[in-house]
């Protein structure tokens, strides 16, 4: 059997063989060595650095497996056969061999993989035009970043790699695990360096879809803020750079107020390229059975058109009861983003939020909607996190209120003379995370809000508390503070137990 080396795309044929046989070249592919000859070479890699974002076993549309599904908003009922595996993220019973977490691991590191490769050989490509060539190396170091964000966050210290790795040899002496800190740090340069490039402020003034200033501000400003609630060092210096930077993204708006932008419009597919709060996205080609969004008719519900024209024979993603009753009174979100599906086999809530019933996706459910992984309201939601660290809670409200009063919401202060409101959402803190929670409801941001805002005693408190009838088949008794971070896959951890250690209770 063959061992499975940490990146184990750095192999390829690189490694050298005995068999002279193995060595040769496969006349159908191009090689790593020959490949990067023109501009057009590396745009055509930058665009593949980009596609690793669109699959489900990264951060596309179909990863709330490793996000949401970890959290309070949705998980799945169905602990039976080859659903057992999906099951553990919710039940918090995650094993280390779990193949699903597995995959992740590697595509999340191929991906890494390919930005690596980009950055380690661009300067092998004469560019008539430098800034060109800037602009696509402030690309790939923003995906870089954004992988590795996602991958420190669950994961705590893993190993760290910012050069292409061509050898056996080279990829073990990388397979080791890192500090967070030292994690952090290189997200940190490579977004700092991304934004001294002459990208421009909006997605609109380059090509929707691509990077732009404000979403590097934006996943910077994030950065800090998570560094400066997790990590023991330098918090009110980072809080204070998460505010410049956060601030600085909000300011790259195009529009005045978040109301003039209807929250329906956001994840309308005729507007997803032109929404003024959108960010960053990862795109979808309507009507393509290859490159076409799943998740309109992923989310339906047998007996529910509101979604796709796909006919559903299934329930949809099961979503939590408990986040169905966070909802407040004559919150505009709730009747957009679920729905109660009356059917026999279903009776239950589904999510609505992501629709494309349009007759060019069709009966087989090819949609059109574009994967959203920054947008305005998070920013601000973001910010007003910021300013309470930093005790400046009247900005802070100012922004919680503004989402609000698009939501048809009344202000804090009013909701604060609600007795209900008040005894749910006692501080301003839990008035923020309940905010985020139904704005932002399954684009995998509520796993990360929890894990930025609890450690691992008060994140055990504040799941035990709840209701298992609110909860579904997974158990809320399973948890436990090693449930902070995921497993390392076993397949890493065996090849050197020493250098990848396991996290702890696993």
């Amino acid at each position: 059997m063959k061992k499975r080396y940490l990146l184990p795309f750095v192999l390829f044929a690189l490694a050298a063989c005995e068999q002279d046989f193995l060595n040769q070249q496969d006349p159908n592919a191009v090689s790593v060595d020959s490949y990067f000859k023109t501009e057009n070479d590396v745009l055509l890699a930058v665009n593949g650095i980009y596609q690793v974002l669109r699959s489900g076993s990264t951060v596309g549309e179909g990863s709330a497996l490793y996000n949401e599904e970890r959290s309070d908003n949705a998980g799945r009922n169905d602990n039976q056969s080859n659903a057992g595996e999906p099951f553990q993220f919710n039940d918090f019973s995650l094993l280390a061999g779990n193949t699903y977490l597995r995959t992740h691991w590697s595509s999340m590191y191929d991906g890494i993989a390919r930005c690596n490769t980009l950055l380690s050989r661009i300067d092998q490509v004469t560019f008539s035009d430098e800034a060109l060539k800037q602009r696509y190396i402030a690309e790939a170091k923003f995906v870089r970043a954004l992988l590795y964000f996602h991958m420190v966050r669950k994961f705590g210290d893993i190993p760290l790699s910012v050069q292409e790795i061509k050898t056996k040899e080279e990829a073990a002496a990388i397979a080791y695990r890192q500090p967070e800190a030292t994690v952090y740090q290189q997200i940190v340069a490579d977004l700092t360096d991304a934004l001294a490039s002459n990208l421009p402020n909006t997605q609109w003034e380059y090509a929707v879809g691509r990077t732009s200033k404000a979403a590097i501000n934006a996943l910077l400003g994030q950065v800090y803020l998570t560094m400066g609630a997790t990590l023991a060092d330098n918090k009110t210096e980072h809080f204070q750079q998460a505010e410049q930077y956060l601030t600085a993204a909000y300011n790259m708006r195009t529009f005045d107020k978040l109301s003039e932008i209807p929250y329906a419009q956001v994840f309308d597919v005729a507007a997803k390229n032109t929404c003024k709060e959108l960010i960053f996205q990862v795109q979808y080609l309507q009507g393509d059975p290859s490159y076409s969004s799943s998740i309109a008719r992923n989310n339906q519900a047998r007996g529910e058109t509101i979604n796709s024209q796909f006919n559903s024979t299934g329930s949809g993603t099961n979503l939590k009861l408990d986040l169905v009753k966070d909802y407040e009174a004559g919150d505009l979100r709730k009747e957009f983003s679920v729905k109660f599906a009356a059917h026999p086999q279903v009776n239950d809530w589904f999510i609505t939020k992501f629709r494309d019933n349009s007759d060019a996706a069709g009966t087989a459910g090819w949609g059109g909607n574009d994967w959203i992984l920054i947008r305005y309201a998070d920013v601000m939601l973001l910010l007003a996190e910021t300013k309470m660290h930093l005790n400046k809670d009247a900005e802070a409200i100012a922004l919680l209120d503004e989402v609000r009063e698009r939501a048809g919401l009344p202000a804090y202060a009013e909701a604060r003379a609600n007795a209900t409101y008040n005894a749910k959402y006692p501080t301003l803190k839990d008035a923020i995370l309940h905010e985020r929670r139904v704005e932002l409801a399954f684009e995998n941001h509520r796993w990360f809000d929890l894990i930025r805002n609890y450690n691992a005693e008060e994140l055990v408190a504040y799941f035990v508390q709840k209701e298992q009838a609110d909860y579904g088949n997974a158990q809320l008794s399973n948890i436990s503070t090693k449930d902070r971070y995921y497993p390392i896959p076993f397949d890493e951890y065996k090849l050197n137990p020493e250098k990848m250690y396991q996290n702890p209770g696993y």
